[in-house]
């Protein structure tokens, strides 16, 4: 039983002097040489890379896809459970004392731009579309190909990749690490989410091991996401007059393009980051918020509105009613055309999103982390998982409801369907305005993503830098904070120059696969946690670091 305080002391090594002073070497030097060897690899032997980076991703959807599945659920009943539960609802995330550094709607924007921003402007069109020509309601005939009957079936596979589900990933690390740094005072890093279980042996291997996996998902999650918005990015500035020298016949950047895009979206961040959360990050995050706002505005004032109330109301109610039997199906391939169908679209969508919020949760959680201090577990979760995933499902049903609506009924036919993902909003953007406006749109557009790209980077890079860093929170290092800059950059460059987002998506399932044993280790160790902090309490027993 708890009759003793818990660990509230983990001592991680960490150079005192030369280029890694403040480093834990045993992290930073072999997550270095990990990605290092990735970039090296897919450039100089690219066939190679692709045919046995395929053949890891086949084998581990195959056999891994039941426990994506089952795993994303037991994140997201935990969170909830652990917010709803007075006793736990109300525990704070820190001292008693403590009170959250940034306002509501900072914390909210700097939240939402690191955790989802970019994929709004790539999938908010791209994502219910996809969905309206096929989903697994189409695929038992449930539901017609790109029929009215097909519209909520369409919003509730959206909603789920793309709601509770995902921002319960990243929730779950957040606060995790909140909750063993803010109120015992352990360094925010990963390792020390998982003291309950293993204690102070984390000091050790083991706990290299972990924080090494998480900086390697963290890279590989994080390419992902920019992988998606440097292709838009790049198809922004054509649609805004930089030349068709930045993309090739089909649509898709070329490598002039990818380099240019890289240059500018990772020299940026890296400036950012080198300023630190407060100053670069949170400016960037409010100016995205903004802006945000006022695309979201515009498809209220000229979008299909009412068609995207309408599948946003059917949508949710769906989603929310059928989310319990969506959380735990899983469709193996069983012979028959259907079965077969209904697997292979399961590991090319839901399994593949689990793995991508799996991917980027460490660096989104960390961040979560970083951020949330002083507020308490239940306004956490509310504020990273609910309001989140709202703000996502208008996002959707406004902007993809538009895209929806002009391909059923506004004479649109296929031109926005058939456009790439990454110019279907420039496409709908066209179809809507007249050239002068549609440019004006598209140029709005182009900043956003911008600042987006920005600032997911540059908080990736100061995250990265702080899991190197045995937790240290401020900006340090200023040659290693440019050298992930730099190397993040050759991982997506270069990904994207020998497979395009395909050789990316591979890596990153891969890589999410370790990490997703690390939360589920979160979650029984701070389940393990709560419980026995609440016997400390009643007994008299100190719970809380006491700050010096």
């Amino acid at each position: 039983m708890p009759d003793k305080p818990p660990l509230m002391n983990l001592h991680i090594p960490t150079a005192d002097e030369g280029f890694y002073s403040g480093f834990a070497r045993s992290v930073a030097i072999p997550s270095k040489i990990l990605v290092s060897a990735l970039i090296v690899w897919a450039i100089t032997v690219p066939e190679n890379a692709a045919a046995v980076l395929n053949a890891l991703n086949g084998a581990m959807l195959n056999s891994f896809a039941s426990w994506y599945i089952w795993v994303v659920a037991i994140f997201l009943i935990l969170c909830v459970g652990l917010a709803l539960v007075p006793t736990t609802g109300r525990l704070k995330l820190g001292l008693p004392d403590d009170r959250p550094e940034f306002s509501r709607f900072s914390w909210f924007s700097m939240m939402f731009g690191a955790g989802i921003g970019i994929g709004m402007l790539t999938f908010a069109t791209a994502e219910p579309m996809y969905h309206f020509a096929n989903n697994p309601n189409v695929i038992m005939g449930e539901t017609t190909a790109s029929g009215a009957d097909n519209v909520t079936a369409a919003y509730v596979w959206s909603f789920l990749h793309w709601g509770f589900s995902a921002w319960a990933c990243y929730a779950l690390v957040g606060l995790s690490l909140a909750y063993f740094s803010y109120r015992r005072n352990l360094p925010l890093t990963v390792r020390s989410a998982l003291t309950p279980l293993f204690g102070a042996r984390l000091s050790g291997v083991g706990g290299h091991v972990v924080d090494v996996v998480a900086v390697v998902a963290t890279i590989l999650g994080v390419a992902q996401t920019l992988g998606f918005g440097v292709e838009q990015f790049v198809a922004g500035l054509n649609r805004v007059g930089f030349g068709d020298w930045i993309v090739l016949a089909d649509g898709k950047p070329s490598a002039a393009g990818i380099v240019v895009a890289l240059i500018v979206i990772l020299g940026a961040s890296t400036l950012s980051a080198l300023s630190g959360v407060g100053k670069g990050i949170k400016w960037l995050s409010n100016l995205n918020m903004g802006l945000s706002f006022f695309l979201l505005a515009f498809f209220v004032l000229f979008g299909s509105t009412f068609f995207g109330l309408g599948a946003l109301f059917d949508g949710l109610i769906a989603y929310i009613t059928e989310l319990p039997r969506l959380l735990f199906t899983v469709w193996h391939p069983d012979g028959s055309e259907t079965g077969d169908a209904l697997a292979s679209w399961q590991g090319g969508w839901s399994v593949f999103y689990w793995a991508w919020w799996i991917a980027f949760a460490p660096f989104v959680g960390v961040f979560l982390a970083r951020i949330s201090r002083g507020r308490s577990i239940r306004e956490y979760v509310l504020g990273a998982i609910i309001v989140p995933s709202l703000m996502c499902f208008v996002w959707f049903t406004l902007v993809g409801g538009t895209a929806i609506d002009m391909t059923l009924n506004g004479g649109a036919g296929d031109a926005i369907s058939g456009a790439g993902q990454e110019s279907q909003l420039f496409v709908m953007l066209d179809l809507m305005l007249g050239s002068g406006l549609a440019w004006a749109m598209a140029a709005i557009v182009v900043v956003l993503l911008l600042t987006y790209l920005v600032t997911t980077a540059d908080s990736a890079i100061l995250i990265v830098n702080t899991i190197n860093a045995a937790g240290e929170e401020s900006p340090k290092g200023r040659a290693h904070i440019i050298f992930w800059g730099v190397a993040l950059s050759l991982v997506v460059g270069g990904l994207l120059l020998v497979g395009g987002l395909d050789a990316i998506r591979t890596a990153m399932v891969i890589g999410a696969l370790p990490f997703s044993l690390v939360m589920f280790l979160m979650c029984t160790a701070l389940t393990k946690a709560v419980i026995k902090d609440a016997i400390r309490e009643r007994r008299g027993v100190q719970n809380l670091h006491v700050r010096a």
